[in-house]
């Protein structure tokens, strides 16, 4: 049996007597803009930066626009003249007059020294009308329940289209003045002479290191890759908890707050939930082993140690959000949306690879998604002023090679993603290599060669016990080389060697 139809209810007299609502233009600052470049071609320069033929209502003055600019790069003078034998075959342009209608646009034309106002009334009555489309996107995409597409994968590519719109439409850019430059870089410097460790970014917490680096910088995408069980996720743990820790902040004399030290942290662990951060974040400052922490084991003796600890922590300015499979938009509203109600300085990502793009973004390769991801990644940085640090994996090739030290090569995916990054760092461990290469006893080997091969062996244990590298392959601002710090696996700690430690046989120069 049929199902009955739903009857539909008739328009209210109200709803019928509503205006139609036209989208916004101004044609006579289209004609007055055209009218004062056709004038004086001059102008022209004072608005190309940011205006575009597609910014205008009318397309017949898109053409014009266009054409104007065409003679003017090629360094022929625009003007009804030198226009008119380009429209007299425009349908359009003949029906409203031809070159007549160009040159009542000249001669009617105001003032030239408001085309620059005139051009900003077009370009933001643009983006009006692409609002006013987005929004209309928005509702029917709504509207379309589908099963393949979420509702939050919907908000996330709507405010993809919303970024995108905004980042396009901005009118400001062009040179800055280099002493105002010169000014940015003096108060840096003077910041960092005033810090402990003498360093302009946010410190990692580890002593050589922040000499290395000067710490992370606003803007900079830094990506940390290694191997399995190498302790990416340790040491990314350590510079979050570090520089939370060193937070510190001051109100200036005008009432603004400013970051004197350290950051606010957002760490996307993708991988590895809240609590078993948390866990592991207990572990290394109570030294206590994280798998007796998760099943209770704590020694009566331990516990006021282990309350304190889970104080100090719950006062840092760290922030973990775990969701898992987590999309660059999403990613980039949460650090949006974080920076707006309490402050950024740093986000953490565990790790790149488990990063994805919203579904109807996703190109047909993994080399071209990572491209996206990375090239995502920078322009929030760039965006919300802070640095990035981007956990990476490494590909199969480094186990083939005797030497397992990483290189720049071996990153997966590494075009795209050591283009991208101004700063790139492995983690090396030679010790979790080394226990597993015990030497044993060969054929027809005498007993004393044997002997002498594993006390070399033994010998080079002992040298590298609890050290681990960080090599840094890539950096913009500074020098590369190798950082050598403590690791204990114990409680995956990252820490600062002692000083007769610290360069025993470091290649960084």
């Amino acid at each position: 049996m049929e199902a009955a139809r739903p009857k539909i209810a008739p328009l209210s007299r109200d709803a019928a007597d509503l205006p139609v609502r036209t989208p916004p233009v101004n044609f006579e600052a289209e004609q007055q803009l055209l009218g004062a470049l056709l004038a004086n071609n001059k102008a022209y320069e004072r608005v190309v930066e940011f205006l575009l033929p597609q910014h205008f209502a009318d397309d017949r003055h898109a053409r014009i626009f266009e054409a104007i600019g065409q003679l003017i790069n090629r360094g022929v003078v625009a003007n009804p003249v030198t226009l008119k034998n380009r429209f007299e075959q425009d349908q359009t342009l003949t029906e409203i007059g031809g070159a007549q209608y160009l040159a009542r646009l000249a001669s009617s034309v105001v003032a030239i020294i408001n085309a620059g106002d005139y051009a900003k009334i077009i370009h933001d009555l643009y983006l009006r009308r692409q609002l006013i489309g987005l929004g209309a996107d928005i509702v029917n995409d709504a509207y379309a329940t589908s099963e393949d597409v979420a509702a939050r994968e919907q908000m996330e590519a709507a405010e993809q289209k919303l970024f995108e719109l905004a980042r396009n439409g901005e009118t400001e850019g062009g040179f800055k003045e280099f002493r105002t430059a010169l000014k940015t870089a003096i108060d840096m410097a003077e910041q960092a002479y005033k810090r402990d460790g003498n360093i302009t970014g946010v410190t990692t917490g580890l002593r050589d290191m922040d000499k290395k680096l000067g710490g992370f910088h606003p803007s900079d995408l830094v990506i940390l890759a290694g191997r399995p069980s190498m302790g990416k996720t340790a040491l990314a743990t350590k510079m979050a908890f570090s520089a939370a820790r060193a937070y510190e902040e001051r109100v200036s004399e005008d009432g603004a707050r400013e970051v004197v030290n350290g950051a606010k942290v957002a760490f996307f662990s993708l991988e590895m939930s809240a609590e078993q951060l948390a866990t592991r974040l207990l572990s290394e400052v109570t030294e206590i082993p994280s798998d007796k922490i998760r099943r209770g084991e704590v020694r009566g003796e331990d516990f006021p140690r282990f309350v304190q600890a889970a104080q100090e922590l719950h006062r840092l300015p760290l922030y973990i959000d775990d969701t898992p499979a987590l999309s660059i938009s999403a990613l980039r509203t949460r650090s949006r949306r974080l920076a707006r109600t309490t402050g950024l300085g740093l986000i953490v990502i565990d790790y790149l690879q488990l990063l994805t793009l919203p579904a109807n973004m996703r190109p047909e390769s993994r080399v071209q998604e990572i491209s996206a991801i990375t090239r995502g990644l920078k322009a929030i940085a760039k965006e919300l002023n802070v640095p990035i640090l981007a956990l990476s994996q490494l590909s199969r090739a480094v186990e083939q090679r005797e030497d397992k030290r990483p290189q720049l090569a071996d990153l997966r995916e590494s075009g795209t993603i050591e283009q991208d990054a101004d700063v790139v760092m492995f983690v090396f461990r030679e010790e979790y290599y080394h226990s597993r290469a015990e030497p044993g006893r060969r054929e027809n080997e005498d007993e004393s060669k044997f002997q002498d091969r594993h006390e070399q062996w033994v010998e080079r244990g002992n040298q590298i016990h609890n050290v681990a590298e960080v090599i840094i392959g890539k950096q913009r601002h500074g020098p590369i080389g190798t950082v050598r710090v403590f690791f204990d696996g114990t409680y995956t700690k990252f820490d600062n060697l002692a000083d007769s430690e610290r360069y025993g046989d470091d290649d960084g120069g």
